[in-house]
């Protein structure tokens, strides 16, 4: 289910948060939202399951999941799951548009770029 990219330089911990985000947003855990334990986590990616605690205490400091002793833990919603992955995306994009302006990019040449994606909502992807 989760999968870690060694090579990338993103810590484990913070890879495994932005899984959680984005399978969350895919409705991966099911209707409960219940997610995998740390123990199974850590198991299945060959991690120390501290890295996966880390992970999940973030989810949950910023209100993605809540955790019940003894039962699990639990996406708090789905739709803030896909609600941050948004938002992340569009900080990301923010980001990479002041770099390409910052670089000489013109706002023009952005424009064409953009307007040259494929538009999901024409190909029913939304």
């Amino acid at each position: 289910m989760f999968a870690i990219d060694y090579k990338c330089g993103l810590p484990i911990f913070e890879q495994i948060y932005r899984s959680v985000i984005t399978l969350g947003a895919a409705g991966a855990f099911g209707e409960s939202g219940q997610l995998p334990s740390v123990r199974a986590v850590a198991k299945e990616l060959g991690v120390n399951p501290n890295t996966v605690q880390k992970a999940y205490s973030m989810l949950e400091r910023d209100g993605l999941i809540h955790s019940l002793p003894g039962k699990g833990s639990f996406l708090t919603k789905p739709q803030e799951a896909v609600d941050k992955r948004r938002r992340d995306a569009l900080n990301a994009a923010s980001a990479a548009m002041r770099e390409a302006l910052d670089c000489g990019v013109t706002r023009q040449e952005l424009t064409e770029l953009l307007s040259g994606l494929p538009d999901p909502e024409k190909e029913g992807n939304l």
